[in-house]
């Protein structure tokens, strides 16, 4: 990797990426790309950033031309709550964008990272220790799209030997940036509701098993993932990676050791719920572990502990100086 783009890159998992990229390949070199969400000053002082709708073929192509770009991160996409209820725009971005970046790197000889979710798998799934290769029949338009594009992905490495790797991820965590739209975005507001208010209520119910990774270790896995020796890797595309599981319950059971008197109550949202129920209640990581040497360092009473000491300073801080998500 020599030079970068990052599409999505101020999103959830783009604003960290973003950082750590530019610390590790320079920061000229990583050029991060947004569309709407307006992107914080850490972004925007720290390398080069431009605005690119994924779904504008030449747009994207001239930028990829411009920069000299070799390695795509392709980050953006419409996350599963919002899918839901806007299901042709989770589709435009989610796989038209897709389809467009992989046109990019088959001209222009680019390797991508592709981010898949455990929303690629469905009711017929296993729920328990799902394994890397199985039944995938995702219910939902979000699973759907992220299932289509491991499947796009594989056939653009096989049919046009372009580098993709990619990871289906879990839930993710994460004090800097809150997520936009997802369905396990109760595990970060809680958080949030925690220090603000010592009182929180969740969207899914309280035994909702669900797989779980603190940011800095989604980040990490990003990291090895695209570093590693391709001839090593069989699958390259869509593994299962996990760092602990968890309802939300037991995390706020959690919280409470640190936050005395915290609550917790219940108003669940239907919809996220019928979500939630069709994913895994724990993935087998076993194939990113033997392949690439896959490790969390973090579980529930490490992230606890983290989220609640970083964000306690970030929510201290004055409002001119305030990163917190608005």
């Amino acid at each position: 990797m020599k030079r970068i783009l990052i599409t999505g890159a101020t999103g959830q998992i783009g604003s960290e990426l973003t950082i750590v990229l530019r610390r590790t390949y320079g920061e000229a070199n990583v050029i991060a790309a947004g569309h709407r969400r307006q992107p914080d000053a850490d972004l925007l002082e720290s390398g080069p950033y431009c605005t690119i709708d994924v779904r504008d073929a030449e747009s994207l192509q001239q930028t990829v031309r411009e920069y000299g770009i070799d390695t795509i991160f392709h980050l953006a996409s419409v996350l599963s709550a919002v899918a839901e209820q806007k299901p042709q725009l989770a589709w435009e971005i989610n796989m038209g964008g897709l389809h467009k970046v992989l046109e990019a790197a088959r001209q222009f000889r680019c390797a991508v990272f592709f981010p898949s979710s455990i929303g690629a798998f469905g009711p017929g799934t296993p729920l328990e220790n799902t394994p890397q290769v199985t039944v995938q029949r995702p219910n939902t338009i979000y699973g759907i799209t992220k299932l289509a594009g491991e499947l796009l992905c594989d056939y653009y490495h096989h049919r046009f030997d372009v580098d993709i790797r990619g990871l289906r991820l879990p839930g993710l965590i994460s004090y800097k940036t809150l997520p936009g739209g997802g369905t396990t975005d109760y595990a970060v507001e809680i958080f949030y509701a925690a220090l603000t208010e010592g009182r929180y209520r969740c969207f899914l119910k309280a035994d909702t098993r669900l797989d779980m990774m603190y940011m800095p270790d989604a980040i990490r896995a990003v990291m090895i993932l695209m570093e590693a020796d391709g001839k090593k890797l069989i699958h390259r595309n869509a593994y299962n990676v996990t760092a602990m599981n968890f309802t939300p319950e037991e995390l706020a059971a959690q919280i409470c050791r640190s936050i005395s008197g915290f609550a917790i109550d219940y108003d669940v949202d239907p919809i996220r719920q019928a979500i939630a129920d069709s994913w895994p209640r724990y993935m087998d990581d076993s194939t990113a572990r033997a392949e690439w040497g896959w490790k969390p360092h973090y579980d529930l009473v490490g992230m606890t502990r983290e989220m609640l000491a970083r964000l306690a300073v970030m929510l201290a801080k004055p409002k001119e100086d305030d990163h917190a998500p608005r």
